[in-house]
């Protein structure tokens, strides 16, 4: 059995739909953001704000490739991307599952995004920080799906239906 690793955008449903998809299928459910927030003792704003983006992304990557599971469903920041060796690592332990969404949609589900600690670089847009990621999430998924007009409930089956054939 492998791992689904779920990739999006913030605000695409990965933490919602994963938790679900692990009761349905019977399998674990980790939430990557969760493990870095527990292994650094704070929120991920706070780690953007104490070390910057890089500082970030160099813990999201160790964080990511340290995970080691079977039958888990695993939902991932949404900078994840730019960690090329903890993407090489979720491929190898499971499917990369990228739900994509519009921009439209990504905007209106978002509220004050920075709380969410999601790693802008300054001066960056909504807009622009999502053209810059979906063709990494393209690039990296072995399925995408898409989730536009759909309730969380209908994409996590789109989901699952999809995946179950490679599990």
């Amino acid at each position: 059995m492998k791992n689904i690793v779920l990739i999006g955008m913030p605000g695409a449903g990965k933490s919602t739909i994963g938790v679900i998809l692990a009761k349905v299928i019977g399998f674990s459910f980790i939430d990557s953001d969760l493990l870095i927030q527990e292994q650094e003792g704070c929120l991920l704003k706070d780690i953007i704000a104490k070390k910057g983006l890089d500082g970030f992304q160099v813990i999201e990557n160790q964080v990511n490739q340290d995970i080691e599971t079977e039958n888990a469903v695993i939902a991932t920041g949404g900078s994840v991307i730019y960690c090329p060796e903890a993407m090489e690592h979720l491929g190898n332990i499971g499917i990369i599952v990228y739900i994509k969404l519009s921009y439209k949609t990504i905007k209106n589900r978002l509220g004050n995004i920075r709380q969410r600690g999601v790693v802008f670089r300054e001066g960056q847009s909504l807009k622009s920080l999502y053209e810059e990621r979906c063709p990494l999430y393209e690039k990296y998924a072995d399925i995408t799906v898409d989730g536009e007009n759909l309730s969380m409930e209908e994409l996590m089956e789109k989901i699952y239906n999809m995946v179950k054939e490679l599990l």
